[in-house]
């Protein structure tokens, strides 16, 4: 039988990121007992700030749940708001810069699986 993971948001402790975002690991293959080819972390930036220019070795998909910024791919500036979805393909630069007084607050899902070491933060 298939192991069932039911999880809270709020009881998901929280850490700041290399890239200066805050995020909870909701579902990470290598630490739940799930076998799934990505993780997801819900993450949040402060009101006005922008996140640190980084890479990933994976592909990744945000999905906007609150707020609104601009997403920045290599030379691309994408508006982003609420109800809206990105794939960010791997190995590109990327950051992210939340241009309100509210919080940004987005899902990542991450394929493959993040790893610290497949994160580059410039």
């Amino acid at each position: 039988m298939a192991t069932i993971i039911h999880k809270q948001f709020d009881s998901i402790p929280s850490f700041l990121a290399g890239d200066h975002t805050i995020l909870k690991e909701v579902l990470h293959p290598h630490k739940d007992d799930v076998q799934l080819p990505y993780s997801i972390a819900y993450a949040k930036l402060n009101p006005e700030e922008i996140s640190l220019p980084h890479q990933l070795k994976s592909s990744e998909v945000y999905i906007f749940l609150e707020g609104e910024g601009i997403l920045v791919i290599g030379n691309n500036r994408i508006k982003v708001k609420k109800g809206e979805l990105v794939v960010v393909p791997a190995l590109e630069n990327q950051h992210l810069i939340n241009t309100t007084k509210n919080e940004l607050v987005f899902l990542c899902i991450v394929a493959p699986a993040w790893t610290e070491k497949d994160e580059i933060i410039f």
